[in-house]
């Protein structure tokens, strides 16, 4: 073990507590740029002893150089994840007499009175709660946060594919002006494939000027593989019906976690499952808190036992030793799949292992496309989504709660030059002025009246969070929540009883209390039914849906196949062969005039090329990642032209002013600019640019 540099009580206790015989290469390779305040990403799968990698030199450096204060962050995607970790943490820094503490929106009052009275030196939290920290009457965050020295993001890529990774970035550099010092920021993945990017993301208005490092021993990364290991098999089993049977009869007396893309989809299996006698738990995220915690516990204690989940169990969350994964249908990334199969494989003596059941033609394609894609060692780059003036919206009037007063020339310096928070959006405050959520007098900016009016409930609770979560229905049964459900399965049309789906069990609507958005049930054998409206399913990557071509052009991944696959694949390779050719793309035009370009391009290509050839182009699309319906008197001629033209000027998606409901604070942006913004995340100009400059093949299918 190669642990000179560590604190030698460290050591003493990774000796002889943990009974570790010596460190793993990730833990090894990070000691020496962590200690000397590097910025990192820590790469490595699933289960390799990553935030052991960051907190032991860390906590070398707190004890050596006389740390006082809370002077680490530990920031985490999901409150289970940061439950999960506490104990852990808190006994690592107790070995040194430092303290680790919890604080997201489900700690109690009185521990963040204990908290704030006497600052631990690790805060285990997430984005949401430091803005809450921030700009809380009830918090001296000057006083609080003034010691922090280092930042760690645990699942740092689950960060930066979306808004809440703008969201971490900005509220990093407004501590970093509390701090008056850089902040050294440490991130852990283990799947991603651009990690040079990913660093200079986040080492935020320091890229350029500090020191980083890619920590990413290649013994433990899979990605340096040709062929990634994993007993991983593909199979078509044509219903959940079918699927319930298998993973009923397989695999008796092992613990399963079994992966589902809805939570509606969660809620059918699970039920189907109990009733064929299988002891069986749920996860999802509209299961209430105290139902989720008891369902992980009983699974990790349990043996033969499954566990059915959405993506909730898909990060580092502990529900003990697994013997498999399986998965319904396929997730829409291999950086999903990666962290799932991660699940499994963790003892000595087994290996990691996935067994895909898909449930229809298109899944099962889907699912070979992915595999083919994981079969060549390839993983999605993180995409940080471009144009978040949303975010600096929201971040300038959370400054002003923060400061209660900011000059009206002077607040970019909170971001310390990071873009897009700089005089740049000028613009945004003009529009915050105008509109009453800011005020100004004497050169200062504050808190409007039409601020508090939208987000001001709660103290600005309503501010914290920069996703717009979806209206629903808290069911209880008698004074227990279960959890939430879509409120249309309280007012669509049924006969008899009223009954919902939700953990697993069937439940009897008893009373509906409309105005405060809850709704009272009794347990029943059956009957029940699941569905989410919102928040679930988006289209796929133009780099999957060409992967799923290539597998209908012959291409097979290297995983077993079963002998039902194998015969689907087939039918549909046959079924589908004029939708695809060797070189170029495919126009096919039926009898009754419908014409398909079969780009085989992802949903946001197709909706960039719908958009960007809009004279040719059906313009009531069927929104689908294959195929772009084009007018049925277009010419051959004329679709030439567009192409060229295309190629020359390629134009952003058009988007509606009604998807601007899912975009939260676009009412405190110009509509154009929310517009804007959306329709350069909806864009792949890139994947649109590829497709419009391959030749083009015309079919008459009869």
């Amino acid at each position: 073990m190669t642990t000179e540099q560590l604190h030698p009580v460290l050591v003493h206790h990774i000796v002889n507590t943990l009974g570790w015989p010596r460190l793993r290469d990730l833990q090894r390779q990070a000691i020496e740029p962590l200690l000397t305040g590097q910025d990192a990403i820590l790469l490595a799968a699933t289960a390799s002893g990553k935030t052991e990698a960051a907190m032991f030199p860390l906590l070398s450096r707190m004890a050596a150089e006389g740390w006082t204060g809370t002077t680490v962050l530990y920031v985490c995607p999901l409150k289970a994840l940061l439950n999960n970790l506490t104990p852990r943490l808190h006994r690592y820094a107790e070995w040194l007499g430092r303290r680790a503490e919890l604080w997201h929106g489900d700690v109690t009052a009185a521990t963040r009175r204990r908290i704030l009275a006497d600052r631990p030196d690790i805060l285990l939290t997430t984005p949401e709660s430091l803005e809450a920290m921030l700009v809380s009457a009830n918090v001296d965050h000057h006083m609080f946060f003034r010691d922090v020295r280092a930042l760690v993001v645990d699942e740092v890529h689950a960060f930066a594919g979306d808004d809440r990774g703008w969201h971490l970035l900005a509220v990093t550099e407004r501590l970093t002006r509390i701090t008056g010092r850089p902040i050294q920021r440490i991130g852990l993945s283990a799947t991603v494939g651009n990690p040079d990017e990913l660093l200079s993301w986040l080492q935020g208005s320091g890229r350029g000027t500090r020191i980083g490092v890619v920590v990413a021993p290649s013994p433990d990364n899979s990605l340096s593989r040709k062929v990634p290991p994993g007993d991983i098999e593909l199979d078509y089993v044509g219903s959940l019906h079918n699927a319930a049977k298998v993973i009923a009869s397989l695999h008796r007396g092992e613990k399963r976690l079994v992966f589902c893309e809805s939570r509606q989809r969660v809620e059918e299996l699970g039920a189907l499952l109990r009733a064929a006698g299988v002891t069986t738990f749920l996860s999802h995220a509209s299961l209430s808190v105290a139902e989720r915690r008891r369902s992980e516990e009983a699974f990790a204690e349990g043996r033969d036992c499954v566990i059915v989940s959405t993506s909730t169990l898909e990060l580092g969350i502990d529900v003990g030793d697994l013997d498999r994964v399986i998965q319904i249908d396929a997730p829409q990334t291999v950086s999903a799949f990666l962290q799932r199969l991660g699940r499994t494989g963790r003892r000595a003596d087994t290996t990691r292992n996935c067994l895909f059941l898909t449930l229809d033609g298109g899944s099962l394609l889907h699912a070979a496309g992915l595999l083919t894609l994981w079969s060549r060692g390839w993983v999605e780059p993180i995409v940080v989504p471009p144009e978040p003036r949303h975010i600096v919206a929201q971040q300038i009037l959370a400054l002003a709660l923060q400061e209660h007063r900011v000059g009206d020339h002077t607040w970019p310096e909170s971001w310390n030059g990071l873009e897009p928070f700089t005089e740049r959006s000028a613009v945004i405050v003009r529009h915050l002025l105008e509109h009453g959520y800011l005020e100004s007098d004497d050169g200062m900016l504050f808190i409007g009246p039409e601020a508090e009016l939208r987000f001001g409930r709660r103290h600005f609770m309503g501010m914290t969070a920069v996703f717009t979560a979806a209206p629903e229905f808290t069911v209880l049964a008698g004074r227990t929540e279960l959890g939430r459900i879509d409120p249309s399965l309280l007012v669509e049309k049924v006969t008899g009883p009223r009954r919902l789906l939700l953990g697993g069990r069937s439940w009897q609507v008893t009373y509906i209390d409309w105005t405060r958005r809850r709704c009272f049930v009794e347990p029943v054998d059956s009957g029940g039914k699941a569905r989410w409206t919102a928040g679930e399913l988006s289209g796929l990557s133009f780099t999957l849906t060409q992967a799923m071509r290539q597998v209908l052009l012959g291409e097979q991944p290297s995983v077993q196949v079963t002998r039902r696959a194998e015969n689907r694949l087939a039918e549909l390779r046959e079924r589908d062969a004029h939708t695809v050719v060797r070189k170029g793309t495919v126009v096919t035009q039926t009898p009754s005039g419908d014409l398909r370009w079969w780009t085989w391009a992802g949903y946001r290509a197709n909706a960039t090329l719908a958009s960007t050839l809009s004279r040719v182009a059906d313009p009531v699309q069927d929104h689908r990642d294959t195929y772009l319906r084009l007018r049925r008197d277009v010419t051959r001629q004329e679709w030439l032209e567009e192409l060229a033209d295309a190629a020359e000027h390629p134009s952003l998606p058009d988007v509606s002013p009604k998807a601007l409901a899912g975009l939260k604070f676009n009412s405190a942006l110009p509509e154009r600019l929310a517009i804007a913004t959306l329709a350069a995340r909806l864009a792949d100009l890139q994947g649109a640019g590829a497709l419009v400059h391959e030749p083009s093949t015309f079919t008459y299918i009869q």
